[in-house]
């Protein structure tokens, strides 16, 4: 399995997934700050983290499912759904929760933004761990 948009081997998709995942912690560590202090602007980076991890997150994906569906499909591996079914998960959990950070004050992160925002993380732990095993066991021994 080869990627289809690389940059010197390197899948693109692979390149621009640290942004949705630095704002999605990024998302859940405010929740909590704000949670503790109930200062309104630690909602609002909340907010803004959720917005912009969504956006980048929905850019990796489409270059995820480009690799994916571009390759023959004997080279798919199982694996490789998963770590896609779980990321689009991850996707559609950082919409609900910038729907939910969208209402006024406290209900805004507790408990429900706050909630989700630990679900997410939790999520993409598997996921990158899934999509770690792909890419150094499956894909490793065959592209170079």
């Amino acid at each position: 399995m080869r990627p289809r948009l690389a940059i010197g081997g390197v899948p693109l998709h692979a390149m621009i997934v640290p942004f949705p995942i630095a704002c999605f912690v990024g998302a859940m560590i405010t929740d909590i700050i704000y949670a503790q202090t109930a200062e309104i602007q630690w909602a609002n980076f909340s907010a803004w983290l959720l917005a912009f991890g969504c956006f980048m997150g929905g850019i990796a994906a489409l270059g995820g499912l480009i690799d994916y569906f571009g390759n023959a499909k004997a080279a798919r591996p199982a694996i490789g759904l998963w770590h896609g079914i779980i990321n689009i998960f991850v996707l559609l959990l950082g919409l609900l929760n910038s729907f939910v950070h969208a209402r006024d004050g406290w209900t805004s992160v507790v408990p429900t933004g706050l909630t989700l925002s630990v679900i997410t993380v939790l999520l993409l732990t598997v996921s990158g761990f899934l999509g770690h095993r792909m890419a150094y066991t499956h894909i490793g021994r065959t592209v170079r």
